[in-house]
């Protein structure tokens, strides 16, 4: 019915009716060719051509939404692996914060041994330097005693044997050994 409305108004509205002389004639060719395209009309009916293109177009749009379906699923599992990438990678993003942050109380931790042990190296090294003082102080101060007491005796022995007389320095040995009988017995 729709075919047949449609062919009506391509024949009322078709250019024949410019033409001169009595359109129903075959010696119009305006006529001729309207029957023609007519006939090919007709025939392209009786073939079923546009229930094939229709099939064929419908076909066609079934591929093109299997198509577009496809495409769909396909972004879906894009977008659910990225979403998957993304959360890996904020986990690794995590887990590298976690280990930079160890790193860092590790190297503090070290660094406070390592000062703890630099200042326990310096106070023994400090001990021992002042051990080698006290040591070296003590050796002085025995060396410049020996020095006093030898400069001592000598200067006693100068004078002694300047003042001294030979009948006093015997009575001087005789006490001396009175002295030391009296203590050994």
């Amino acid at each position: 019915m729709r075919t047949l409305a449609a062919l009506s108004a391509l024949v009322l509205a078709s250019p024949a009716y410019a033409a001169s002389g009595p359109f129903f004639s075959l010696g119009n060719t305006d006529f001729v060719v309207t029957l023609g395209f007519i006939g090919f009309i007709l025939v392209l009916i009786y073939f079923k051509v546009p229930g094939m293109l229709g099939k064929m177009l419908d076909q066609r749009a079934d591929g093109i939404k299997n198509e577009l379906d496809e495409a769909r699923s396909l972004r879906d599992e894009a977008q659910s692996i990225l979403a998957s990438y993304e959360r890996k990678q904020k986990e690794v993003q995590e887990q590298a914060a976690r280990i930079v942050e160890g790193a860092k109380s590790e190297a503090e931790a070290a660094a406070e041994q390592a000062k703890a042990d630099l200042a326990n190296s310096v106070a023994r090294r400090m001990a021992a330097a002042e051990d080698q003082i006290a040591s070296a102080q003590a050796a002085a101060e025995k060396d410049v005693r020996d020095a006093a007491v030898n400069v001592a005796i000598g200067a006693a022995r100068e004078v002694i044997a300047a003042q001294l007389t030979a009948a006093a320095a015997n009575k001087l040995i005789d006490a001396a050994i009175s002295d030391v009988e009296d203590k050994l017995h």
